[in-house]
């Protein structure tokens, strides 16, 4: 039961749109919280906030270059994740 509590968890932490949309742009490429806060039209600290929280789950990782914090998907199954979520909901993808 522990584990389909943390499942359940990490289930609801990605039914947001701001983060299935991170989701779909992470799984193509790597991004700055400034370059993902724009494509999802949210501002740069609740972006933040969405990323910790998938990052708390497992799903995505970041890495520092410089100055520059890259966000990337860590999860190597969120991708059939999200395919499910497009096929069902016809949801745009990524650019």
């Amino acid at each position: 039961m522990e584990a389909l509590s943390t499942a359940a968890d990490c289930l609801r932490a990605l039914a947001h749109p701001v983060r299935i949309r991170m989701s779909q742009l992470l799984l193509h490429d790597r991004y700055t919280v400034g370059e993902l806060a724009e494509d999802c039209g949210v501002l740069e600290n609740v972006a933040s906030e969405h990323l910790r929280l998938m990052q708390r789950c497992g799903f995505f990782t970041s890495e520092r270059e410089g100055r520059r914090v890259y966000y990337r998907v860590a999860e190597p199954h969120l991708e059939r994740l999200l395919d499910c979520i497009e096929g069902r909901f016809q949801s745009g993808k990524a650019k």
